[in-house]
């Protein structure tokens, strides 16, 4: 690798010589790599073209998982949600121990390993929201709850500078990783005095589709809002914001 030297740094590439810029400076390095049809064709590739369609199902449903809960994660995640997702999604699909290697799936894997997972490092779920719960999944019925004792929010809320008012939500998703298709449902505390009044006992509810065989994913999250002059506002830096897989139930095999 080449460190380039002259008035003015190039970027791109010329003929077999690729320019670009690293913490390092300007470089030039020759072009390489195998090509991708050796790669899909090749035995000796074979690995590689495993770990290369389960990585590829694990992305597609971290895809899927994050837009069953869109609407709250637009708030709530931090710059590398994405790829930490797949990560811990890859992991769960390679717990199938049914089917082979570049075949195993979220279906047959354990959906479970993704439970506490938080969508924002920064704003963590149980660093934000000290107050005990207690969640539940019916399948036959469809319903999946939060439920919140009364607590007091200045002793168990941990709430930014200049926040005068709090949220909870929570989120149900019933996600059916073979045809990419999800339910979702969403209910919310509405907003909440940060102070040292007890809160009423809270019971967060929402229902998907009854007797689903599908994978269940239950979601708490919390948001901050500051009154001016009688209106609430949301607190535009959503860096305390939380959202976090609260529990979890695989598919029914």
């Amino acid at each position: 690798m080449a460190q380039q030297r002259g008035i003015i740094p190039l970027k791109g590439t010329i003929g077999n010589i690729t320019f670009f810029k690293s913490k390092d400076g300007y470089l030039a390095r020759e072009k390489g790599g195998v090509e991708g049809s050796r790669i899909a064709t090749d035995p000796a590739f074979q690995r590689t073209r495993e770990n290369g369609a389960e990585f590829g199902r694990a992305g597609k449903a971290g895809k899927l998982l994050r837009n069953s809960i869109k609407s709250l994660l637009q708030n709530a995640a931090d710059s590398k949600c994405t790829s930490r997702l797949t990560k811990e999604i890859l992991k769960a699909i390679q717990a199938d121990l049914v089917n082979p290697r570049g075949l195993r799936n979220l279906v047959n894997g354990k959906p479970e390993k993704l439970l506490g997972f938080e969508f924002n490092i920064a704003g963590k779920l149980d660093a934000t929201l000290s107050a005990p719960f207690i969640t539940s999944m019916d399948r036959l019925t469809g319903t999946l709850t939060v439920n919140i004792p009364s607590f007091i929010p200045a002793n168990m809320v941990n709430a930014p500078a200049g926040a005068t008012h709090f949220r909870i939500h929570s989120a149900g998703a019933e996600i059916d990783f073979e045809q990419n298709t999800y339910t979702g449902a969403m209910d919310t505390s509405g907003e909440i005095a940060w102070d040292t009044t007890a809160t009423p006992p809270l019971a967060l509810t929402q229902t998907v589709t009854p007797n689903s065989t599908h994978a269940l994913f239950l979601f708490l999250a919390t948001d901050f809002l500051q009154e001016v002059n009688g209106i609430l506002y949301p607190l535009k830096n959503g860096a305390f914001n939380s959202l976090a897989i609260v529990n979890v139930s695989g598919s029914v095999l």
